[in-house]
């Protein structure tokens, strides 16, 4: 199946996803911030760049968008039906590396916090919060 965009209309969209400053991670942000949590971020000495660093706490938090990251059981995470095996190479190498980097931050003594895109939607965000808060002072 070929793609349905030309070269240069797949290229801009492709551009415009960021991995920098998502609307999820400024939700995080903002909610940490209003409970009184301060925070560096996409700190370039650590392993992975974590979207935030908790110092105090030892803790850094990463959020994932559930495709990109591949979230198993998720209604967000569908793989394209279009050159499906690049993408799968892509993804489960994304995988990998999220591996790789948590297993390199645990090593070093800090705890690591996964946040999943989904896990703020509308209906699930309160909960989430909640122990996201739990596992920080942990």
């Amino acid at each position: 199946m070929t793609d349905v965009h030309d070269k240069l209309t797949r290229s801009y969209n492709m551009s415009q996803i960021k991995g920098k400053d998502t609307k999820p991670e400024i939700l995080v942000r903002r909610y940490l911030h209003a409970k009184g949590f301060r925070y560096r971020l996409h700190v370039k000495t650590l392993p992975g760049k974590p979207d935030l660093v908790l110092t105090k706490y030892k803790t850094v938090i990463f959020i994932n968008g559930c495709f990109w990251h591949g979230h198993k059981d998720c209604r967000y995470y569908v793989v394209p039906k279009t050159r499906t095996d690049w993408w799968l190479a892509k993804i489960n190498k994304n995988i990998d590396n999220d591996n790789n980097t948590i297993a390199a931050l645990e090593q070093k003594g800090w705890k690591v916090i996964i946040i999943w895109e989904c896990e703020l939607k509308r209906q699930k965000m309160a909960p989430t919060f909640d122990r996201l808060i739990e596992k920080i002072k942990n």
